[in-house]
């Protein structure tokens, strides 16, 4: 008997179709992938299978847990299969964890709602879990809160709260999307052995295909609420028949071809800069420590050149980022765009600050939803000392949006109106309008789904070669940064271990740490002929 059976699934929410008939099952032992775009209907699958769907949602078909069928118990059995039977990871683990609870005690509160056994054991089996996620209490407390560990931390503690009842079915939704590579290397690892080691059964919703391709022994590919294709990975690899599937996998390993840089001309100098952040005191009357979070960083871009910078989370690269766009003051060294200084005695340069423009990874968390695109594109003319006005400020908000796929009419709408890849199209709008020297984008394809992370990407390519682009593009993805860029930077631990040619670094790493990197991070897998 199948561990989860989902039986022509169907659901709408107020009337609009959101699942159609969806078939899948999982053995134990087993993982499942479910990849598609967003919207395609994944993560509602796993909502609804864990019966946490909104109001006014109505499911047909049948959800069968070791036979049982979950649309049909009532939400007091369903709440005493949650987190025992059925365990769920998130995809933000920040959000998913009480910034106010410790990590002890979030682990606990699974065990005790459940009553599972009185809080001597609890504690016991909390300290168990996370030593067995790769968090053992001698080196991270349970007195630890959310916000004093790092993501692929505060992960390990969404997984050690899932498994705490050691569950027979675990559902991951994109648990590794904003991770660095080595990072998302040891979470998947650990989820690949939770799986081993408990025979449970693990549902993966992704869009990551080059990850569900290592880990996946089944890939269900999702299209607007329908599975249009199923099967074994190495089989459904080999011979895909939808071409829904092949444009999925096709967009995983997209590359762009950029033009040509200018004569080499140096933009941007960084000079031997360091950056310091103070420690809390250990006691009482103890000294503050500090930790060095960039140390002696230089570099040189060039005009017309694209850089990238790559790293673990903590090595730096935002602290860098921000000392670049004069938001954080350097201890030592000095930062030149141009040959104007960034920093004017302590306080940013405003004329070399108007010259510089940022792209973040949430496009959506950096806009104002109050304000229509019009304003939102246009908030870097405060920059300059005689902003366009009248009928040159609607000339060049029509040329912004036309140069990056968007309609002029889109002026009126507000960002709520727009898909995330849409969005981030708006985000690099607002970054052209003032005609910048330089870009900085901050992981932002990141979150992107493949297909839309494909378009973003040749739309970059397109602009370098309309508008002769000069961009550092800091990322964890290093098969977007090996098509995206001319040179690449290496960061470890505020240091740049490795620079050089893009291709030359990744086809011939001299550094161990570039070269674990580059291990690390998931590689797709030759796609097989078409079989009719």
């Amino acid at each position: 008997m199948s561990l989860l059976q989902i039986e022509n699934l169907s659901l709408s929410i107020h009337g609009a179709d959101i699942l159609k008939k969806v078939s899948l099952s999982i053995n134990p032992g087993q993982i499942v992938a479910v990849t598609g775009e967003s919207g395609s209907g994944k993560s509602m699958t796993a909502l609804a299978v864990m019966k946490l769907l909104p109001s006014g949602a109505q499911a047909q078909g049948a959800i069968r847990l070791e036979g049982q069928d979950l649309l049909t118990r009532p939400e007091a059995k369903m709440c005493a299969l949650r987190g025992a039977a059925i365990g769920m990871v998130f995809q933000e683990p920040m959000t998913a964890l009480n910034p106010v609870k410790t990590i002890g005690d979030q682990v606990m509160e699974t065990i005790l709602i459940h009553k599972a056994m009185p809080p001597p054991q609890a504690l016991a089996r909390a300290q168990e879990v996370l030593t067995r996620v790769g968090l053992p209490p001698d080196r991270f407390p349970l007195s630890r809160y959310p916000h004093e560990l790092s993501g692929g931390q505060r992960q390990r503690v969404v997984i050690a709260m899932a498994i705490a009842l050691r569950p027979k079915l675990l559902i991951a939704d994109e648990p590794t999307t904003a991770l660095d590579v080595t990072t998302q290397a040891q979470i998947l690892d650990l989820l690949k052995g939770l799986v081993r080691e408990y025979g449970m059964g693990l549902l993966m919703i992704t869009h990551d295909l080059a990850v569900v391709a290592d880990m996946a022994d089944q890939i269900a590919v999702m299209r607007r609420g329908e599975v249009v294709e199923s099967g074994a990975t190495a089989h459904l690899l080999r011979n895909m028949r939808h071409p829904y599937t092949r444009m999925l996998f096709e967009a995983s390993g997209h590359q762009v071809s950029l033009p040509d840089a200018a004569d080499p001309r140096p933009l941007l100098e960084v000079t031997q800069v360091t950056r310091d952040y103070r420690l809390p005191r250990k006691g009482l009357f103890g000294t503050p420590g500090h930790h060095r979070a960039v140390d002696g960083v230089s570099f040189t871009l060039n005009r017309g050149e694209r850089l990238g910078l790559v790293g673990e989370s903590g090595c730096g690269k935002s602290t860098l980022t921000r000392a670049i766009l004069g938001l954080k003051e350097v201890q030592s060294g000095e930062i030149r765009l141009d040959g104007q200084p960034v920093f004017s005695g302590h306080r940013p340069n405003p004329a070399v600050r108007r010259k510089m423009q940022v792209v973040f990874q949430d496009p959506y968390g950096s806009f104002n939803p109050r304000h229509r695109v019009a304003r939102l594109i246009t908030e870097p003319f405060h920059l300059l000392d005689t902003p366009p006005t009248g009928s040159e400020r609607q000339d060049r908000i029509a040329e912004m949006l036309t140069a990056v796929g968007l309609s002029p009419d889109d002026a009126g709408k507000y960002i709520h109106e727009f898909s995330g890849g849409q969005r981030q199209r708006i985000a690099i709008a607002r970054a052209l309008i003032i005609r910048p020297e330089l870009i900085l984008f901050d992981e932002a394809v990141s979150a992107l789904d493949v297909s839309v992370r494909a378009q973003i990407l040749d739309l970059l390519a397109e602009l370098c070669a309309a508008y002769d682009l000069t961009y550092l593009f800091i990322s964890h993805d290093l098969s977007v940064v090996r098509t995206i860029t001319d040179r690449v930077m290496v960061m470890q631990a505020g240091r740049i271990v490795e620079q050089g040619e893009t291709e030359q670094v990744f086809s011939d790493p001299q550094h161990p740490y570039t070269r674990t990197l580059i291990e690390a991070a998931p590689v797709l897998p030759e796609i097989g002929t078409h079989v009719a």
